[in-house]
This record gives C-alpha cells, structure tokens and sequence, in this order.
C-alpha cells in the first residue's frame, strides 16, 4: 500500500463506520418495537448484531481469494450493506405480523425472536464485519503495516461517533428511520465508489511478507493474545452496559444521554486506537505494551467506578436551573468523559497492539486482523450478554463493577504467561535453565502483583447511593433530605425534620433499578429510572384510581382488565372493587416490581396481588399485546415518563390500534401522560397521536387547586355515551359499596365529583393541536421531543391552554337535566379555570 492513499483510506472507514452506527441504533430501535423491550429481547439483539459482525471477520478471508482486490471487495461489500440496510427498514414490519403470529412464551419465544433477529440483521452484519479484513490484504503483514490497520479501526470508530451524534441528535428527531437509512444507504454507496474510484488507480499485488526474523529468535503461539483480547473485549462491553445503566440514572435516561455514552465510548476507543497504532510501529514487544493497557485498564476501570458511586451523585448541580437542554448536554458530555474516556483509550489502544503482537511474515493479514476482531467481538457478546442478563440481576452493579476491574488482571495474566513476543533461544537451553527460571519467577511475581492491585482497588466498590435510584439527576438537590442508607419501614422514625426521607427497598433488577421510599409523614412512593412514579400521597392516588375507577364506570359491564405497567398497583387495584371484574392481567417490564414493591402498597391497592383473578405477565406491554390472541374490555396503561428512552414506544399510533384490535365491542382505552416536565411539543405530540387513533377520545385532568399536574386519556372506538343518573345509581348499588369507598378515599363523593375532571375533547382541541407531531413506530418522536422538555415547568400553560379549548361536552355527558346542571356548575364554576 502506498502512504499517499492513507487519507483516502481512513475517509472510507470514517464513513463505513457512521453508516453501521446509524444502522445499529436504527435497526435496535425498530426491532425492539417487533421483538419486545425488555432486557433479554436487547441481548439477543446485541448478540445477534456483533455475532454476525465476527462471523463476517472470520468468513471473508476464507471465502474470498487473497487474489481479488481488496478495495473492490470492499466497495461490494459496501453496496451491500446499503441495499441490505434499505431493505430491512421495509421489511421489519412485514415480519412484525409474520412474527406476532409465531411468537409464544419461554425458549419457544426466545427461539423465535431470534430467528427474527438473525434474518434481519445477520445479512448485512456479516457484510459489515468483512470490511476490515478486506482491507487488511492491502497492507504488509509487518509492524507498520499492523499500525496502518489500527489507524483504519480508529477512523471507523472515529465515523462511528459522528453516526451514532447525528442519528441520535438530528436525524431521528428531526426526520424518521427511513430518512435516517437513506442518508447511511448513501454513505454506505459514496464509500463504495471512491472504493472502486481508488482500485482502478491502483493494482493490486499480493504483499510481499517481510523476511523472517534472523536474530535467533522464535515466537511463541498468539493464544495468549487471542484471549486477552478477548477478555477485553468483555470487560469493554461488561463496563459499558453496567455505566450506561449507572449513568443514565444520574444524567436522566433519555435518547439524548444514550446516545452520548454511547458517543464518548467510542470516541475513547477511536483515540486509543489511534495512540496503539502509532506505538505498535516501534515496539519489539506488543504484547508486552498490550499488557501495559490492561495495567491501566485497571485503573481506570476503578476510576470510573468510584466516580460513579461516590463522586457524581454528590456534585453541586441542579438541572432545573438550566435555560436550555443544550446547557445540559454539555455538562453531561463532560461527566461521560470524566468517567467513561480512561478506560475507553485502554480498550482502543488494545486492539492495534494484539495486531501488532500476532503480525508476523508470511501470514494472509486478513485472516489475521479477522481472528483478532473475532476474539474481540465473541468476548463483546460475552460481556455484553453476561453483564446484562445475569450478573447485575444476580449480584448487582457493585459487584458487577468488582468484576469488571479484575478482567483486565486475568489478561495481564494470560499475556505474561502465554504471550506472543520474541524469546531468545539460548533463554530455554538446558545450559541456560537458570536464567530460564529466574524468567518464570518475575512473571509469576508480576501476575500475583497484578491481581492483588486489581483485588485492592475493587474491595472499596460502593454500591450506587439510594437516592440516586430514586431521585436520578436530582439526588444532590434534595441530598439534605435523604437519610442515610436503607432503613426497614418499621424502623423509620417520625417527626425527623433534617432528614425526612428515608429508604426503605432498593433493587436492581433485569430491566431497571427500582426503590421505595418513606416520608416521615408516612407517604410512600415508587421510583423507577430516577424518579417518582407512584406514591401513597394524596395527589397521586386521585390519578391512580381516577384511571382505574374512570374506565370502569364508563363500560356498562367490564369483566376483563389489562393493565400494562403494574407499579404500586393502585390503578390495578381500583378494578378489584368492581363486582363484574372476573380477570385482571397486570403486564410489567421489571419481575422486581411485582414481587417486591407492589406488596409495600397493598393497603392502597386493594391488595391486588392477592386477588384470585389477578394474573402477572412479565413482559413489556406492548409486546404482550402483539402475541396475545385475548382481548379485553378495558385496557389501561401507566407506563413511565415519555421521555425515557424506548417507553414512547407505548405511545405510538401502531400501539394504539393494537390496542384497539384486542378491545371487545364496547371496550375502552386509558392512558396516563404527564403535564409536569412536558412542554408544548411533547404535550401535544402525547395527546393528539391518542386522538388520531380515537378520535371520539377525551381527557381528564388530576390538577392541584388549578395547577396542571397530570391526565388521563380515554378513548373508545364507538361514540362515548356516559349516563351520569345511571352512573351514580351504579355506585349506590350495594355491590358498589367498595367501589365507592374507594373513590371517597381520594375525595372523589359521587359520580359528579368524578366526572367533573373532564377537561376537554378531541374535536374541541383540533385547532390547539394542529401543530402537533404525530408519534408513530417510524419516527419515535415523542421521545426526542419529551428529552429535550425533561426540565420543563410548564403543566399550568399546558392545562391554562387546554381549559381555553373547553366546551361543555352534551355529546358525551347524558342524563337529568337537575344532574347535568350539576355537573356543567363543577366543570365551570369559579374554581374549575375553564
């Protein structure tokens, strides 16, 4: 290879890279919405992606003649990861309906979903993990040549930055998948004709091995390497699913702080490989230097967690004091890099130097770079699968983050031991087994060094501080607050005012971290991704039971519920009071919330677990409904907060009418959305994506003494008639009583209290909602616009705008003339703001 093209190269892996990050993060997103949302749905599309990545780095150099020229092949294989990206996007939903038909529970879902996953993403993966040992035949199998291929893995992972920030900040929140694909179909085509532009300007000759090596040297077998770039390669992807899981605690999980971890992880491993190649042009002992990378990997890696744990949540910071979002993500930019870019630059610089440690003459340079990215990636799926499904449910992210630091001691282990460097050979003569000796011993020394280093700087590991779990990005603002470490509910004590939190559950789980707190005054509340999402306060419980008893009362006979996110259960619960209720199907992400924290609210839900007609599914909600055959009177949903990343998925239109496709005649539709930490964009976005699927919908308002703080959204696929007489004469029925007691719980006395939190209707908020962004499978724009408003304060505006809207609804209200007169004086008396 001639060094005048070497721009030209790293150009094309600049670019080969941005396009597969941009195809990643939308082939993810997309198949998630097929295959469910869940942990284990996540690993097997992860382990499917990088697994058909490391099949295509081993398959190339073994299918494709040495002979071919390696630019050609790889501007083939370019085209066919564009037509093959375009092609999917199209494709995912032909096979969502294939396999909502096929999909069951257990290992025969898991089996399926896999098979899904394969078809889609194992074509053009294989194709992407091609491209490097492609390349890698233009090159001299020598130490430069070794570094030359390090700097174009580092001009991938640099392309990989600029694809995974400007899908994550500008093309899926601006435009959709298929825009997004377009533009990486596009680079993907632009890279293979430049490929082929420089392959007519060039011929390509087979290279020339370098001469053996004439100094009485032999080398040793590259299994040491192999596996230490491999164990790498697992605490690489191990650290990033446990930080990423830790991190998006502190910073809020949104798309945005998703998408920069995600960024400032590669952009470690991008620099690192650029430091590795430049190093591995020298170096007589790679595998000695690549030892040294583990060294400091072990720093690092304790670094970062010590960070985590017990620095970040203590920093002076208050999100709400920040004009714009942009603010923010400067600072959380910052906070990834301070924690995530050490060991990041380790992981980078480890790949070029176990090329340079297996390079020698007279080997095909693709099978070489192949069998080093293989190792590579099979221990990524390991680390990633291992970290996510088993070790962090197991055994938490303390010990996780123990692990993970004594990694890169076993690889400093393997490389000490077994490492691929020069030895001379007088050192193993008979007459030289002294010295030979005396070699073992400093090696032995060396590892025992190591690991009791690593086994030290573990030990002290903290767990993630309770109020972080629970208040996320705010944990510092109320640090006065919170009381130290977990306290069992009967032991917190009253009347303590300088720390009047106190917690008294903490779990991490498969899918996410959950706690329990207590107040002094003795309201307890939920927390899930960093934040409240149930409590006993009043406030919260007349929502909760407004969305249960609500759609109850407006079906005349409902006998079937599904409730989808089970919470405190408190929603689940108000259908237990309902005499015609004869099954409850509660479906939530997280087996932790069911098993541990919905029994800490049995007296505000009725104890609902309890109930013989209750049923748990675990599993997201939207994936329950895409393979289940049931259908319901009423379904139900209290999901998290939009702007999570992937929750908005409960909020598209292609949900919606799948949930009205599992609805009886007559069947009804509820949703809680926030007003708090909304603003216009992502209100609207929320409310008019409902009313396109049921534009005879309304919505109902759980305001504080006229301040917006959150609704209901219902809906029914028939005109909405609510016969407020027989409402009321319902509920002064005998089998009623429970029904009634609950709702005078909350203040809620008759059927007219209950009825005059209506707020508006779909047709009488046309006009305010003209503007608004319709969420659906393709664009996700909820979440993007949600992220960006996560610090809004704007729910008075909100309700102010939509009370403005408000007409009394004669459509929708029947009855006596003395009971309606009643109920238009509620809605519109002076305390009402409409």
């Amino acid at each position: 290879m001639e060094g005048r093209f070497l721009p030209a190269l790293l150009l094309l892996f600049f670019g080969s890279g941005c396009a597969a990050l941009m195809y990643e993060i939308i082939w993810l997103q997309l198949l998630q919405l097929v295959i469910g949302l869940t942990t284990a749905s996540l690993g097997i599309l992860l382990g499917t992606f990088m697994g058909g990545m490391c099949l295509g780095s081993l398959a190339l150099p073994r299918v494709v003649s040495a002979r071919r020229h390696p630019l050609r092949v790889y501007a083939l294989l370019e085209l066919g990861i564009g037509l093959i990206g375009v092609a999917v996007v199209y494709a995912v939903p032909w096979l969502g309906e294939i396999y909502a038909s096929k999909a069951g529970a257990g290992w025969s879902g898991i089996l399926v979903r896999s098979l899904l996953a394969a078809v889609c993403l194992v074509p053009p993966t294989l194709l992407m993990g091609a491209t490097l040992p492609a390349i890698a035949r233009w090159v001299e199998s020598t130490p430069r040549g070794a570094s030359c291929l390090g700097l174009f893995y580092g001009g991938n992972i640099a392309g990989a930055v600029c694809g995974c920030l400007l899908a994550g900040f500008y093309l899926l929140r601006v435009h959709n998948a298929a825009v997004a694909t377009y533009v990486a179909a596009t680079i993907n085509v632009s890279m293979a004709l430049a490929a082929f532009g420089l392959a007519s300007r060039t011929a390509h000759v087979e290279p020339v091995s370098g001469a053996p090596a004439d100094d009485g040297h032999r080398v040793r077998g590259p299994w040491g390497v192999y596996g230490a770039i491999a164990l790498s390669g697992m605490a690489a992807l191990g650290a990033e699913v446990v930080w990423t899981r830790l991190l998006s605690l502190l910073l809020g999980a949104t798309v945005y702080t998703f998408s920069i971890i995600l960024a400032i992880f590669l952009l470690g491993l991008g620099l690192g490989s650029a430091i590795g190649a430049f190093l591995s042009r020298s170096l007589r002992h790679p595998g000695i230097a690549l030892a040294g990378a583990q060294v400091l990997a072990i720093g690092s890696m304790a670094w970062a967690a010590h960070m985590i744990t017990r620095s970040l949540p203590y920093w002076p910071i208050n999100p709400a004091l920040a004009p714009s979002p942009w603010y923010l993500f400067q600072l959380d930019l910052a906070i990834c890099g301070w924690v995530v870019l050490p060991a990041a630059v380790c992981w980078g610089a480890s790949f070029p130097l176990a090329l340079a440690a297996v390079t020698s003459p007279n080997q095909d340079a693709g099978r070489t770079v192949g069998g080093v990215y293989a190792a590579n990636t099979i221990g990524a799926i390991i680390g990633a699968l291992g970290f996510s499904l088993m070790l962090v449910p197991l055994v938490g992210t303390q010990w996780a983050q123990r692990v993970l630091i004594v990694l890169p001691a076993l690889s400093v282990l393997l490389l000490l031991t077994f490492a691929n460097r020069p030895i001379p050979v007088e050192a193993v003569s008979t007459s030289k087994e002294g010295r030979g000796f005396a070699g073992r011993l400093r090696t032995g020394v060396a590892c025992v060094a190591v690991i009791v280093v690593a086994v030290l700087l573990a030990l002290p590991v903290a767990p993630i501080p309770w109020g972080v779990v629970a208040y996320g990005r705010f944990a510092a603002t109320y640090l006065n607050r919170l009381a130290p470490g977990i306290v069992p509910e009967r032991e917190v004590p009253s009347g303590v005012r300088s720390r009047d939190t106190f917690c008294t559950y903490v779990g991490e789980g498969l899918n996410g971290t959950v706690a329990v707190t207590k107040l002094t005054s003795g309201v307890r509340t939920f927390h899930s991704a960093g934040k409240a999402q149930a409590s006993s306060d009043p406030r919260d419980m007349r929502l909760q039971r407004l969305l249960g008893h609500l759609s109850a009362l407006a079906h005349p006979k409902p006998e079937s519920v599904l409730v989808v996110a089970c919470g405190a259960g408190v929603t689940a619960g108000a259908f237990v009071t309902h005499p015609d209720v004869k099954r409850i199907v509660i479906c939530d992400i997280e087996p932790l919330v069911p098993k541990f924290v919905t029994p800490m609210f049995e007296r505000e839900n009725h104890g609902v677990l309890k109930d013989p007609r209750t049923q748990v599914v675990l599993d997201d909600g939207r994936h329950f409904l895409r393979t289940t055959k049931e259908k319901f009177d009423i379904i139900t949903s209290d999901p998290i907060d939009p702007w999570v990343k992937g929750c908005a998925a409960l909020n598209t239109l292609e949900y919606y009418d799948m949930c009205k496709r599992h609805l009886k005649p007559g069947g009804v539709m509820s949703l809680w959305i926030p007003l708090y930490e909304s603003d216009a964009a992502s209100a609207k976005s929320m409310i008019a994506t409902f009313f396109k699927a049921f534009p005879n919908g309304a919505i109902w308002s759980n305001d504080s003494e006229g301040d917006g703080y959150d609704a209901v959204l219902f809906g029914q696929v028939e005109p909405t008639r609510i016969n407020v007489d027989d409402l009321q004469e319902r509920l002064n029925r005998p089998d009623h009583s429970r029904v009634k007691q609950s709702l005078a719980q909350v203040s809620f006395y008759a059927g007219v209290d209950l009825l005059a939190t209506y707020a508006g209707q779909a047709g009488d908020l046309r006009d305010w909602l003209r503007d608004a962004q319709i969420n659906t499978d393709h664009n996700l724009r909820l979440q993007y616009l949600a992220g960006m408003a996560l610090n809004s304060s704007q729910s008075s505006e909100l309700l102010s705008e939509i009370h403005a809207c408000y007409k009394f609804p004669s459509n929708l209200f029947v009855g006596s003339d003395r009971r309606l007169e009643l109920l238009k004086f509620s809605l519109e008396g002076p305390a009402s703001g409409k």
